[in-house]
C-alpha cells in the first residue's frame, strides 16, 4: 500500500506540474506577459529564420520592460526551451534592439 501511495502522489505532482506549465503563457515572467514574449518569439526561437534577424518595435518595447537580470536566471534553466526560446538568442535582445550597448549577466 505505502507504494501504491508514493506512486499516486508523484502522478498528482507532475498533473499539477503540467496544468501550471500550460497556463505559464499566462503569466508574467520578468515583467513579461506571455503575450510580449509572443512578440519576440521569432527572434528568439531556436529555428532558425532570416526573415527575422531585426527584433520588431513591440518586441522591443517588451524588452525594454523587462527584468534582464531576471532573464538572467533562466540562461541555463531548460523552462525557456520548453518554450521554445534559445536563451543565447533571448539575452542579445537588449542589444540587437539597441536598448543597450552591450549587455552581459552578472
Amino acid at each position: 500500500m505505502d507504494t501504491y501511495k508514493k506512486v499516486m502522489i508523484v502522478v498528482m505532482l507532475l498533473a499539477i506540474s503540467n496544468n501550471n506549465m500550460m497556463f505559464a503563457n499566462g503569466m508574467t515572467i520578468c515583467n513579461m506577459t506571455g503575450e510580449e514574449r509572443k512578440q519576440c518569439e521569432p527572434y528568439v526561437s531556436g529555428i532558425i529564420n532570416i526573415n527575422y534577424k531585426i527584433p520588431s518595435h513591440a518586441c522591443c518595447s517588451a524588452t525594454a520592460k523587462a527584468d534582464l537580470q531576471c532573464l538572467c536566471r533562466y540562461k541555463d534553466s531548460r523552462l525557456l526551451s520548453f518554450y521554445g526560446i534559445d536563451p543565447r538568442k533571448a539575452l542579445k535582445l537588449p542589444v540587437n534592439c539597441k536598448l543597450v550597448n552591450n549587455f552581459h549577466c552578472k
